[in-house]
């Protein structure tokens, strides 16, 4: 039987206060003396990505470890998850966009969009590692498909993978936590 709130998925908009909820939520765990890895999934590609890594490092404890993944995140979930840590990935839709550009490839304006091979292959390892691993893991995702349906068949594409990976880790979680404005609200699960 796995552990109680061993999984949960952390999702909102932009600047909802998500990753800083998560963040708590790592940190409350951490208090039963659990370490923490900090799996990040962006990559510093330019200087507005890089300001908002340091905001995140600036914010996180200095104990915390930290490793970035862009791709193989099932796979390094399976490799670093022990029953006596947190993972905490931060984030799915950036996880997302880079496996979707992971190729170099010509996106189509309208039509179908077909995904790089690994997509299919990287999406299913992360699944399986969260019903597999050992140890407690807290994902922030964003929600994306709210508003406007975008223009552009990539576009469209992005926001429907998103919505559904969110829906596939909502499916696994054992808490899902929408947050806006800063203020959490479960819709799966409790308080942790």
């Amino acid at each position: 039987m796995k552990p109680a709130h061993r999984t949960s998925l952390i999702f909102g908009g932009a600047r909802s206060g998500k990753s800083a909820f998560a963040e708590q939520l790592a940190s409350s765990f951490s208090a039963n003396k659990k370490e923490v890895l900090y799996l990040a999934t962006a990559n510093a590609d330019d200087a507005e990505m890089q300001q908002r890594i340091a905001h995140h490092r600036a914010r996180r404890p200095i104990h915390w470890g930290t490793l970035e993944q862009s791709l193989e995140l099932g796979a390094t979930i399976m490799a670093h998850s022990r029953a006596d840590n947190i993972i905490l990935v931060d984030c799915l839709t950036v996880w997302l966009s880079n496996l979707l550009f992971s190729e170099a490839t010509d996106f189509p304006d309208v039509g179908h969009v077909t995904p790089p091979a690994q997509f299919a292959v990287q999406r299913q390892a992360l699944l399986d590692a969260l019903a597999q691993a050992p140890g407690k893991i807290i994902l922030v995702s964003n929600e994306v498909g709210m508003g406007i349906v975008p223009m552009g068949a990539v576009s469209r594409w992005f926001v429907d993978e998103a919505g559904r990976l969110n829906q596939a880790v909502a499916a696994i979680a054992d808490n899902v936590v929408w947050v806006a404005a800063g203020l959490p609200l479960y819709f799966k699960g409790q308080p942790c």
